[in-house]
C-alpha cells in the first residue's frame, strides 16, 4: 500500500501539483481579495475551470490523488474568479467609464 504511496510517479506529481498550486493561488487570491477582474480573461478561467475539472475526474477514476487534490483546488479557485469576472463584467451596475 505505502509502496504505490511514494512511488516515483506519485512523488512527481506531488511536487508538480505544489507547484501548480504555488503558481496559480496568487492570481486567484489577489482577484478575490480586490475583486478586480479587468485584467482576467474570461475565456481563460472558463476553460481553467472545465480543465480542472475534467483532470479531478480522471484522478478520481485512477485513484491519482495528487491529479484530483490538484484539480479540485485550481478548479474552486477558477470557478470563483470565473463567478466574479461575469459579475464585474455583466452585472455589476455601477461601473466605470
Amino acid at each position: 500500500m505505502f509502496e504505490s504511496l511514494f512511488s516515483p510517479s506519485n512523488i512527481i506529481g506531488t511536487i508538480a501539483s505544489i507547484c501548480l498550486i504555488l503558481g496559480y493561488m496568487p492570481q486567484a487570491i489577489h482577484t478575490i481579495r480586490t475583486h478586480d477582474t479587468d485584467g482576467i480573461a474570461l475565456p481563460t478561467f472558463l476553460m481553467m475551470g472545465l480543465g480542472g475539472i475534467f483532470f479531478a475526474i480522471q484522478g478520481f477514476l485512477t485513484d491519482n490523488w495528487p491529479l484530483l487534490i490538484t484539480n479540485v483546488i485550481t478548479t474552486v479557485s477558477s470557478l470563483i474568479v470565473f463567478g466574479m469576472k461575469m459579475y464585474n463584467d455583466y452585472f455589476k451596475t455601477d461601473k466605470k467609464k
